[in-house]
C-alpha cells in the first residue's frame, strides 16, 4: 500500500468513527448558534483530541482532513498537522477556507501559536477586515502574550491601535475576542496594564 492509499485508509477510518462518537444534540444547538458546517456530528473537543494522539503527528492527513467540509475533519486537521510543516502559503490557503469562528480560535490555539512566524501571522490579521480572520489573530495574540511574548514598541501601538478600533467593531466576537486579548496583554505586567488602562479611557472603557 502506498502512502497516498495509507491516507487515505486512515481518512475512511477517522470518518467511520465520527458515527461512534456522534453528540445530535450538540450538533443541532450549533447550528442554532449559527455554525453552518455541511456536516457535523457534534463530537466534543475531548474525543477529538483523543482521536488526535492516537494518530499522531501527520502532514499528509493533516491536509486531506482539511479538504473535507466538516467541522470534524478541520478541527482533527489543526490538532495534527505538524508545525514545523506548516508552510505560509498553505496557512493562507486554510485561513481563506475558515468556515466559522470554532474553526478560527481551534486553528489558533491547537497550530498557528507553535509557528514561528505567528507574531507576523497575528498583526496581519488583526489588520484586516475578515471578521474571522481579526478574531483568529487575536486569539492568536492572546495565546502568544499568555506564553510570554513581549511586543516591541511600534508593536505595542500597533496591537493598541488596532485593538481600540475593534472594541467599536459591530461585530461581538471581534469585540469580545480584542477584549481578552487586551487582558492578555496587561497580564504581561504592570507596566503593561497602566497602557492598557490608559488606551480604554479614550473610549471610556473601564479596564477589569
Amino acid at each position: 500500500m502506498t502512502m497516498d492509499e495509507q491516507t487515505q485508509e486512515k481518512l475512511k477510518e477517522i470518518k467511520k468513527s465520527f458515527f461512534l462518537r456522534m453528540d445530535g444534540t450538540a450538533s443541532r444547538s450549533m447550528r442554532e448558534k449559527g455554525l453552518d458546517y455541511k456536516i457535523n456530528w457534534g463530537v466534543s473537543i475531548p474525543d477529538l483530541r483523543k482521536m488526535a494522539d492516537e494518530y499522531g503527528k501527520d502532514y499528509a492527513l493533516a491536509i486531506e482532513l482539511w479538504k473535507e467540509n466538516i467541522r470534524e475533519c478541520k478541527i482533527l486537521a489543526t490538532m495534527m498537522m505538524p508545525p514545523e510543516q506548516m508552510l505560509p502559503e498553505i496557512v493562507e490557503l486554510w485561513m481563506e477556507q475558515t468556515p466559522s469562528q470554532e474553526i478560527a480560535e481551534m486553528a489558533a490555539f491547537n497550530l498557528y501559536q507553535h509557528l514561528e512566524y505567528a507574531p507576523v501571522l497575528a498583526f496581519q490579521w488583526i489588520a484586516g477586515d475578515n471578521e474571522v480572520e481579526q478574531i483568529c489573530g487575536y486569539n492568536l495574540l492572546a495565546r502568544l502574550f499568555m506564553k510570554g511574548q513581549e511586543p516591541n514598541e511600534r508593536g505595542i501601538q500597533e496591537f493598541l491601535d488596532q485593538a481600540l478600533t475593534a472594541l467599536q467593531s459591530p461585530s461581538i466576537s471581534v469585540r469580545h475576542a480584542a477584549m481578552n486579548c487586551v487582558r492578555r496583554f496587561a497580564s504581561l505586567g504592570d507596566d503593561y496594564t497602566q497602557i492598557c488602562k490608559s488606551a480604554l479611557k479614550t473610549l471610556n472603557l473601564e479596564f477589569f
